[in-house]
């Protein structure tokens, strides 16, 4: 009895599905260079953190500086049709070819990052950058001698006016004069392009900048011209030793790594996810030695009721800055968050149509 027994356990081990199971090969699709900070740097590092932690049961590609549009749609063909059973496409101009390319590869599951549109083997996830970035523009406020900032932004999406909106409703907390300067480039990451309407920023009063852009240019441009700026995606005190004030910072390990034992469980589903400083997956990071303690000790204060949920960027009576009141009370839906096209008081600038 005892070798039949030995003999199934032998069996069952060799026909076992864990046994014989190749590795989940992983694909991610990077908008930029990976480069030593900013957006695609953050996601490579969650990639090499997965990496770490999962080990041998996956393995992983990438290709870096993908345009999006026809390009971003070749190479997740390419990944795709060459095995690769689970994509991160990581830039918002990624989604419509990758709707395309998972119609064609039903077996292989994809993760667009900020996208608003999911299919049967395609889901979404996005970080609530707004809730950062709202703690950042009291600092901001608090920290400005002119109450002039300025901001250099990609493309008027959704995901960048949360954040503009935030900063500047965070900046009024601490001083209810203060304005926001928006600049807009029309691309992710062109360094050139990003110091150049730094500087036009400078040029007009801003005392402290912001971004939402790919790289660390607008920080480079606050340490060399002498103003404050509050990093984003990466801490850029690299780049800014003197001039960070702190970083917007986000992480997305724990979202890849859950994603990817999903995939390996057989469990994954088309489940949009948009996390925010609760979930770990952002953070007010590398707060300056310079900020005075009751400063750090209002700005935790204030980091915790956020959490919590009893105050934040949209939270309250919003007025936009044509003077209409978009709430009077109570706390804006994420519905409404989700498809922002409004500018609060307070910012200067148009939205480009």
């Amino acid at each position: 009895m005892l070798k039949n027994l030995i003999g199934a356990l032998a069996c069952a081990l060799l026909i076992s599905p864990t046994h014989a199971a190749e590795p989940l090969e992983v694909g991610f699709v990077y908008v930029s260079p990976i480069g030593q900070a900013g957006w695609t740097w953050q996601h490579d590092q969650a990639r090499q953190a997965m990496e770490r932690s999962l080990g041998a049961k996956l393995r992983t590609r990438y290709v870096e500086a993908v345009p999006e549009g026809a390009d971003a749609e070749r190479v997740m063909r390419e990944m795709a049709a060459g095995g690769t059973k689970l994509i991160f496409a990581t830039s918002f101009g990624y989604l419509e070819p990758a709707l395309r390319v998972a119609a064609e590869f039903k077996e292989t599951k994809f993760e667009h990052a900020g996208g608003y549109k999911t299919a049967a083997n395609l889901s979404t996830y996005n970080a609530r950058f707004y809730e950062g970035r709202w703690l950042a523009g009291w600092l901001a406020g608090k920290s400005s001698a002119s109450g002039v900032a300025g901001y250099v932004a990609g493309f008027p999406l959704p995901e960048v006016i949360q954040g503009i909106n935030a900063f500047a409703l965070g900046m009024r907390v601490a001083n209810p004069k203060a304005t926001v300067r928006v600049a807009w480039l029309g691309t992710w990451f062109d360094p050139p392009k990003e110091r150049e309407a730094a500087l036009a920023l400078i040029g007009g009063g801003a005392d402290v900048l912001a971004n939402h852009s790919g790289s660390p240019a607008v920080p480079q441009t606050a340490q060399e011209r002498g103003v404050k700026v509050i990093g984003y995606q990466s801490d850029m005190s690299r780049f800014a030793p003197d001039a960070q004030l702190a970083a917007v910072t986000s992480d997305w390990s724990g979202h890849y790594m859950r994603v990817a034992q999903s995939v390996m469980a057989g469990t994954w589903k088309a489940q949009p996810v948009w996390g925010g400083m609760k979930d770990g997956m952002v953070r007010l990071s590398a707060v300056h030695a310079s900020v005075p303690a009751d400063l750090k000790r209002e700005l935790a204060a204030r980091e915790q009721a956020l959490v919590a949920g009893t105050d934040g960027p949209f939270i309250g009576r919003l007025v936009d800055q044509d003077g209409r009141v978009r709430l009077e009370r109570g706390v804006l839906g994420d519905d409404a968050i989700a498809k922002m096209d409004w500018f609060v008081q307070g910012v200067m600038g148009n939205l480009p149509k």
